[in-house]
């Protein structure tokens, strides 16, 4: 008598490459929101308009963002999900490049255009992810999703600086444009043009849903910890400049580290939140809450704050799968205005810390960290008040089924 073996089929743990291609695009249209900051001076001397005028143009950008995603993921909901994301891109491409051939108003037109298409795209790409995933990797797939923006934060944005150094400030963006055009090509031709959805777009569910109080104790974590920890990072250059010592050569270096560690979060996050959104959720609160106070102790040692930075790297970006992973599994029937909503929550994170440093920078740089420690603690009860309001929903159903098996 043989002993045969039987083989269970085995699933891959690799994710479609449709996931792969909408992080590539998301990194060509984020890299414009980076790629601004390092060229504002420029754009003001060549538009002959004062710097505070320049800075409006970062500002029409998350305006579009913030006001302009959630309206335009409402209105293209009845739109095949190819469809939006190829119209999304070429809408941002051409607003791009119509900014980069006119003026200033053109420029600041073109910008908050700009903004409304990426974070459509945003939102689109969030939910087309997780269509070509099964439930259990859905976090994991958003966390790819999102790693294209943390490229584009780390990266995009100081190449596309370093180009416009050379080419002008225009270089840039213009390359922005034709990568932009590529991920068009890429996402024609790797994503399905079907949606794999059970459900039928609805608007009124859509609203229905995004109108869960559950829904908006997520979108107050998300605004409260992206503030965290990118109130520090936008100071961070300042601060090793200034207080470290560091020289100016190194500085990129150590800010790319930061870019590391976000890979790492994002990797680690991913695995964890679809099984265990709220641990992932609460460590990556802890660990920023920590790390930031960490920060004002280290900032005067290199030594010290190179690996701080890195592991404030892995602690921001664990979180953001955990937030993905949370709003679909309560928006799973109407996931569109509710990602196109946490995608204007994570804008509004950023956005909102000039205002949130401005009071600390009148006593010393290193308070921007003692104020991302404060907002990642806010998150803290939030965070456990959402896991208590799933487990007790858990509940709910499983005696709901017990009472309807009797």
């Amino acid at each position: 008598m043989t002993n045969k073996t039987v083989e269970t089929p085995r699933r891959s743990a690799r994710l479609p490459v449709g996931v792969y291609l909408l992080a590539f695009s998301l990194f060509a249209m984020g890299s414009a929101e980076f790629l601004l900051a390092g060229v504002l001076p420029a754009v003001a001397d060549d538009l002959q308009v004062s710097l505070s005028s320049a800075g409006f143009l970062i500002t029409a950008f998350a305006l579009g963002v913030v006001l302009g995603g959630p309206p335009f993921a409402a209105l293209s909901l009845r739109w095949p999900r190819r469809t939006a994301l190829l119209a999304t891109q070429g809408v941002f491409a051409v607003s791009v490049a119509a900014g980069l051939l006119g003026d200033y108003q053109v420029l600041l037109v073109s910008r908050a255009v700009s903004g409304v298409a990426y974070a459509g795209f945003f939102a689109v790409a969030s939910v087309t992810a997780i269509s070509l995933v099964t439930p259990d990797r859905n976090a994991r797939a958003s966390g790819v999703v999102v790693s294209g923006l943390s490229v584009a934060m780390v990266a995009g944005g100081p190449a596309g600086t370093l180009l416009s150094h050379f080419t002008q400030w225009r270089g840039g963006f213009w390359a922005v444009v034709a990568l932009t055009l590529a991920g068009i090509v890429a996402c024609s031709l790797g994503i399905p043009a079907a949606n794999r959805s059970a459900a039928r777009p609805s608007v009124a569910r859509e609203l229905a849903t995004i109108r869960e109080p559950r829904l908006w104790g997520i979108f107050g974590i998300t605004i409260l910890t992206t503030a965290a920890y990118m109130i520090t990072f936008n100071y961070l250059s300042a601060m090793l400049a200034e207080i470290t010592g560091v020289p100016t050569v190194w500085i990129p270096a150590i800010l790319a580290l930061f870019g590391i560690g976000a890979f790492a979060g994002l990797s680690i996050g991913g695995r964890v939140s679809d099984q265990r959104p709220h641990a992932a959720l609460l460590a990556g609160a802890v660990a920023i809450v920590a790390l930031s106070v960490g920060m004002v102790f280290a900032i005067d040692r290199a030594w010290a704050v190179i690996p701080t930075v890195f592991l404030l790297g892995i602690a921001a970006f664990v979180v953001n799968p955990a937030i993905y992973g949370r709003v679909f599994a309560i928006a799973a029937d109407a996931p569109t205005l509710a990602g196109a909503t946490t995608v204007s929550a994570f804008q509004l994170g950023i956005s909102a810390t000039p205002v949130l440093a401005a009071a600390a920078l009148t006593q010393s740089l290193t308070w921007v960290s003692l104020i991302g420690a404060v907002l990642a603690a806010l998150a803290v009860p939030l965070i456990v008040l959402d896991r208590a309001l799933s487990e007790r929903q858990v509940a709910h159903l499983a005696k709901r089924r017990s009472d309807q098996n009797r």
